[in-house]
């Protein structure tokens, strides 16, 4: 190796040393190399769309996403001795989301640009290249469209390079079976499906934007303070921005009083909600799990074929099997009536309790014909006019009779004066007080001057055919 190339392949290897930080150049400690990992700037709103496949596990066949950043290519060199005077660099170009006859064709062009700079460093242009110009080369535009080709390669298409161009063996058009044998040796596709591409780049996407957002100062509106993005939180749907301090408290609150639901974002009118992953990250874990819980028991709720046990010490959920009233409950076996919650009674209808007969009379009167339909057949048609004939007995005995003040049996007026006999207990009682009268000398209750009925005996009593009632009391 002559003292020029040496100095010159030192001398560029520092320079990308200075100009890329760490996650994008790295040195090799054995030999006169390295590798660069050169991510592409994507317009705004790129989008990837995935063409579903037989043999892959992909939901409604096809998915698509927007996304700001795609995995890198990777470009491994080594530089021989002769470098730059004579040789180029080895080199090989790897990338997941490009076609092996893109990789093809873009190692290509490396080939051209050192063509272009024979006797030169040409690593720097070359990563300039594939940085700036990669997606104009390759025609690539949004949508990107990723398909899985015959051979399990993964094909990449989008709109097809002019016939006649230097993509005509490669790039965005290279797709046919006749350009794989163009496939250079030196471009890697290093991927094991289509399905794990997804994935990869999902995940290198959201990776990246958290990279971005935790270096940025954001304002939370909360405690009104400009904080590090690595200090902050935002709601996925809306992006608004608050920090964790401000979260956890807000969050703590609306968990402890069991508004699982209201994890909303702070900012007014927003319906965005934070996901269970994001308040795991910022409370503790004794309240993630009560949150867990409400969450899921909410859930279970709003589920018409689930039903809980009714045994106090239970209450775990049980699915209520289509058109059957029998729920058996896994944790401790007890059989029960999924509609009156009691012991399981066949075809039998569901008993009423006393307290449970109004509500079901008020139900009825108000129920359609189909509900009054499934109410006959849940209790009974004889339960049901059980029910309606004591609410009209109950109205006809309050508006008509009063109830013995000693043991309640309801007693209806007819005639005669205001001293009352109960047919019950044999109890003596005003009927305009309704005390109980002495037995001894019931009278002496509307002759003693002090009493509230004094001479009113016969007060609103029908004597020949005229209402007798004392107008005027001493």
């Amino acid at each position: 190796m002559s003292s020029e190339d040496r100095e010159a392949q030192e001398d560029e290897l520092l320079a990308l040393a200075s100009i890329y930080d760490e996650d994008e150049f790295k040195k090799a400690e054995s030999v006169q190399g390295g590798e660069t990992r050169i991510c592409l700037d994507l317009p705004q709103n790129f989008k990837i769309f995935v063409s579903g496949n037989p043999t892959e596990c992909l939901q409604n066949g096809g998915f698509e996403y927007t996304i700001c950043f795609l995995p890198p290519l990777v470009l491994n060199f080594e530089l021989p001795p002769d470098y730059p005077s004579t040789s180029p660099p080895a080199f090989t170009l790897s990338g997941k989301w490009l076609s092996p006859t893109q990789l093809t064709a873009l190692c290509k062009h490396l080939d051209n640009l050192w063509e272009e700079h024979r006797g030169c460093v040409v690593l720097f242009a070359w990563m300039q290249f594939l940085k700036e110009e990669t997606l104009a080369y390759l025609n690539i535009a949004s949508p990107y469209e990723l398909k899985m080709g015959p051979q399990g390669n993964v094909q990449s298409r989008t709109s097809l390079a002019p016939p006649n161009s230097e993509l005509d063996f490669g790039g965005a058009a290279g797709t046919t079976v006749d350009q794989e044998e163009f496939v250079d040796e030196r471009a890697v596709q290093d991927v094991e499906s289509l399905s794990s591409l997804i994935r990869e780049i999902l995940d290198f996407d959201q990776a990246q934007q958290k990279k971005c957002f935790n270096s940025k100062m954001y304002l939370c509106n909360i405690c009104f303070c400009e904080k590090l993005g690595s200090e902050c939180m935002y709601f996925l749907e809306c992006r608004h921005v608050y920090c964790k301090a401000c979260l956890k408290d807000y969050f703590e609150i609306q968990i402890r009083d069991g508004q699982v639901h209201c994890l909303n974002c702070p900012e007014p009118k927003c319906s965005s909600v934070a996901t269970p992953g994001q308040v795991k990250e910022l409370v503790e874990e004794e309240l993630f799990a009560r949150y867990d819980r409400l969450l899921l028991q909410s859930t279970l709720d709003l589920m018409a074929d689930v039903v809980y046990c009714p045994r106090p010490c239970c209450q775990t959920p049980v699915m209520q099997e289509p058109g059957c009233t029998m729920g058996i409950c896994s944790s401790c076996n007890y059989a029960f009536c999924t509609l009156c919650k009691m012991t399981y009674h066949g075809v039998s209808p569901c008993k009423v309790t006393a307290e449970k007969l109004i509500d079901l009379r008020n139900e009825y009167l108000e129920a359609d014909e189909a509900n009054k339909r499934f109410l006959e057949q849940r209790y009974g048609k004889r339960v049901i006019q059980k029910a309606l004939e004591e609410m009209e007995s109950k109205e006809w005995l309050e508006k008509n009779s009063k109830s013995c003040p000693c043991c309640g049996t309801h007693i209806e007026k007819l005639d005669g004066c205001n001293k009352m006999t109960c047919t019950g207990c044999m109890q003596y009682f005003c009927w305009i007080c309704m005390g109980c009268l002495s037995r001894a000398n019931p009278y002496r209750h509307f002759n003693d001057p002090s009493s509230p009925c004094f001479n009113r005996l016969f007060q609103a009593v029908d004597i020949d055919g005229d209402i007798w009632e004392d107008e005027i009391e001493d």
